[in-house]
């Protein structure tokens, strides 16, 4: 079957900008490369996968095409050339190849049978719906803290958590542990998923995509899956089971206390500075009215700095930080001030903030002299 559609260049270089990171993933099957391109009367559906996420976007056309007609096309190849187009892009599929004209340009790319493309996704259902932006805010407060490959495959993800009391989402890498939640949307039966980083990442780039709409959760099969107006994202789950971490939030005898922010990270900025790519640990000096930050390099150099500490009424206590994990967690906090609990030298330090309807924990494991040795 022939047949001809255009639609504009804006348009289709973001569908196919998105699906990029999918097609151009290898996989054990050559096909996952292509883009399947599915042309109905009014309406471009194109779809790709990489056997762990899959992403289907849409478009309106115009087309003379009276049936459905799908082809593959290399994802790369055609996303490099519409990149290079301007205007609106006239498609003519005929004889095995579509030929793209716009102005005096025509170009010519040979096409795949849609048969040989994997089975994807149907037969979404969907629990709930929430505003695009909000989700995106909580993706953004733990999704820096989900390590790349670690030995625990369940650390390699985020668990999204609702149930008639909360939604939640929880990330860690076994040093420092992010918690968001929002009493804003629930759901009447608990449901837990572990989402791959991957995913994640993929996830947030499409909500940034489309910050005004509104995105649903939910299931196909054993996947999970966000929709909006113009796509559907798919993702398969991480079976091992995330830690209990639960007990570790508990503060039951630790001493609460602020700070401002700026002067914190700025302080924690120039640390780093002195660790030269090393594991050397901060020493911070807790006692009423200040904070005594430390660090010593021996290859490097040292810095020792004093912060004022506002609301703390506890017993002096010296602690061991890695640096690092306190600053990346700080970039998540928006107020001028943030509160914090501390408790002794072998419990973490566990920051809180209360915000727009969103609840933000992050708290940071010690460093023992032995770690830091070793």
């Amino acid at each position: 079957m022939n047949c001809t559609f255009s639609a504009p260049q804006k348009d289709l270089l973001m569908l196919l900008s998105s699906m990029q990171p999918i097609c151009n993933k290898r996989t054990t099957l050559d096909v996952t490369e292509s883009i399947l391109f599915h042309v109905t009367p009014r309406e471009l559906i194109l779809k790709a996968t990489d056997l762990e996420i899959s992403l289907q976007s849409s478009a309106d056309i115009e087309s003379d095409a009276t049936e459905s007609l799908a082809f593959l096309i290399s994802g790369k190849r055609i996303f490099e050339l519409i990149k290079e187009l301007e205007g609106t892009i006239t498609f003519k599929v005929s004889d095995g190849q579509v030929r793209l004209q716009v102005g005096a340009v025509d170009l010519a790319l040979n096409i795949k049978d849609s048969q040989e493309f994997p089975p994807f996704p149907e037969r979404i259902e969907n629990f709930m719906d929430m505003e695009s932006k909000f989700f995106l805010d909580m993706l953004n407060k733990v999704a820096f803290v989900i390590p790349q490959n670690n030995a625990n495959a369940a650390l390699n993800g985020m668990l999204l958590e609702i149930n008639p009391q909360e939604m939640s989402m929880v990330a860690t890498d076994g040093h420092s542990l992010a918690r968001v939640t929002t009493a804003k949307y629930v759901l009447g039966e608990e449901k837990k998923w572990l989402m791959p980083k991957r995913a994640v990442l993929e996830l947030k780039k499409l909500l940034e995509a489309y910050p005004d709409d509104k995105v649903f959760v939910g299931v196909c099969g054993n996947q999970l899956v966000f929709s909006g107006k113009n796509f559907n994202f798919f993702t398969k789950l991480i079976a091992d089971p995330f830690p209990q971490y639960k007990a570790v939030l508990a503060k039951d005898g630790f001493i609460p206390a602020r700070l401002s922010r700026d002067p914190l990270v700025k302080t924690l900025k120039r640390t780093n500075c002195l660790l030269a790519g090393q594991f050397v640990s901060t020493q911070f000096a807790f006692a009423p009215g200040k904070l005594k930050v430390s660090m010593r390099n021996k290859e490097v150099g040292a810095l020792e700095e004093e912060l004022a500490l506002d609301s703390y009424e506890g017993s002096d206590i010296e602690s061991r930080f890695y640096a690092p994990y306190i600053l990346s967690g700080l970039q998540a906090f928006s107020e001028d001030a943030v509160s914090f609990f501390v408790k002794n030298n072998t419990k973490p330090i566990i920051f809180e903030s209360s915000r727009d309807e969103l609840n933000m924990t992050y708290l940071v494991m010690p460093v023992s002299l032995s770690q830091q040795e070793g």
